[in-house]
């Protein structure tokens, strides 16, 4: 062809922090990691007019169910998965070392990375023999590594340091030029760290980051320390995947009515507003939970919801409700139960309930007045970095079933930014509490005079103002 160069188009998930990566040289393509909503990757190989002749995983994901099987099903690809994976579906496995030529240019080569698995591979890519990037899946990521503690705390240290390993060997055996492409690393909770970083090579990563410029004892150390909670729902998702999950079917569900929502809530199932959190605040369904899509949408409600609850989604538009339903598909909430688009006032034929919210500097001018209940549903490793003066930390995650902790009297919910504590003052006032949601930044809190504790300053986790 003409263009000297190979086009790399990346298929961004921010709602879960990854990359979907479709590769081609004008002719034919491979990718990395699709996503299970394989149309973005089928739209792309019509745009640019290419055939799709392999698919590559880099391990058996934890964070998000495949579209891998899907995909190769669908356009007749080869489907590569770590031999070493026991899987129940037919696969081409591949193995440490082995290469695969995609047309005449392109050649992917896989190295055994262990570390965010026991089996994870990254894929060393070449053009005419030439070395051009390398797709680094939950190995090596911008400035950090993927986590090593989602097969069990008991493997955590074994991983960490294959993790290291995997890391140098990357190092030592490809150029600095070599770009990188991680699948993890953009918000996702498989990452042990964030980074600011869109883009790296394997000579930045030897400059910066931390798995490269420390010794393993440092690295393991500091990378076993640092790690927080992750989403329950990735329990679900190694199995899944092992199984050989379909293409998620989008197609819109069943309109529910007011009568209807309200017996799906009195019956324990979730019906989940998709309006933004003011918005929520302002009036709302009872009973009715706001996850707002303008947030981590589908991670906090398959960390919170007990896994097979029916879902119910409310939209101000069925182009909302689409996208909230290709969001839960992603980590294997198929069908909702029901649907409904309008506004409040269309999803209950009662009064509409609200809660009011509020700032830092109003709940400092608070706490002059009366005593009230603040809690902070960070998780439990930001609240011990730095908290307000006696407030109560439950994780939002641990909030539904430990709501009967939160003391009587008026509750002011604050998280980092305002989501999380939307989410938690939907829970509470699905509970009949009486709260204000914290709609702030937490680094304002000491700028308007509330007094900070920190990790040394001998406040206990959980004391109560």
């Amino acid at each position: 062809m003409a263009d000297s160069t190979l086009t790399v188009r990346t298929i961004e998930t921010p709602s879960l922090g990854d990359r979907t990566y479709v590769v081609h040289d004008g002719d034919v393509a491979f990718v990395i990691d699709p996503q299970r909503d394989i149309d973005r990757v089928l739209e792309i190989l019509e745009a640019d007019g290419v055939r799709l002749r392999d698919v590559f995983e880099t391990h058996i994901h934890n964070d998000y169910v495949t579209g891998g099987l899907a995909l190769a099903r669908a356009t007749g690809a080869t489907y590569h998965v770590n031999a070493a994976d026991e899987v129940g579906f037919d696969r081409t496995p591949i193995e440490d070392g082995e290469v695969v030529d995609v047309g005449s240019r392109m050649a992917v080569r896989a190295i055994a990375t262990p570390g965010h698995t026991f089996t994870h591979l990254s894929y060393a890519l070449t053009d005419r023999a030439e070395p051009y990037a390398v797709f680094t899946g939950g190995s090596l990521l911008y400035g950090a590594t993927g986590r090593p503690d989602l097969l069990g705390a008991e493997h955590a240290d074994a991983l960490a340091r294959h993790q290291h390993a995997s890391a140098t060997l990357l190092a030592e055996e490809l150029p600095d030029d070599t770009e990188v492409f991680p699948t993890h690393g953009f918000g996702s909770f498989c990452a042990a760290s964030q980074s600011a970083s869109t883009s790296s090579t394997i000579g930045r990563e030897k400059l910066s980051n931390p798995v490269l410029t420390q010794d393993e004892e440092t690295y393991v150390r500091d990378l076993l320390d640092g790690l927080g909670a992750w989403p329950a729902y990735y329990a679900h998702m190694g199995p899944a995947n092992a199984a050989g999950p379909d293409a998620p079917d989008l197609s819109p569900v069943r309109e529910a009515d007011a009568e209807e929502l309200r017996r799906r809530i009195e019956a324990g199932e979730w019906v989940v507003d998709l309006r933004h959190r003011t918005a929520f605040a302002a009036g709302h369904a009872p009973g009715t939970l706001n996850f707002g899509l303008d947030g981590g949408f589908a991670t906090y409600l398959g960390w919170l919801i007990d896994w097979g609850t029916p879902v119910t989604l409310l939209g101000e538009s069925a182009e909302d409700v689409a996208t909230a339903q290709r969001e839960l598909a992603r980590i294997g909430i198929d069908r909702p139960a029901a649907q409904a688009t309008g506004g409040p006032r269309n999803w209950t034929s009662g009064e509409l309930a609200r809660f009011p919210t509020g700032t830092f500097a109003e709940l400092a001018q608070v706490l002059h007045h009366r005593d009230v209940v603040v809690l902070d549903v960070r998780r439990a490793d930001e609240h011990r970095d730095a908290a307000l003066e006696g407030a109560l930390n439950i994780p939002i995650h641990e909030l539904p079933r430990r709501l009967a902790e939160v003391p009587a009297g008026e509750v002011w919910v604050h998280c980092a930014s305002g989501y999380r504590a939307a989410v938690a003052a939907s829970f509470l006032a699905a509970a009949d509490r009486t709260l204000v949601a914290v709609d702030d930044a937490f680094e304002n809190a000491a700028a308007v005079g509330l007094r900070l504790v920190r990790r040394g300053d001998g406040a206990e986790n959980g004391s109560q103002r």
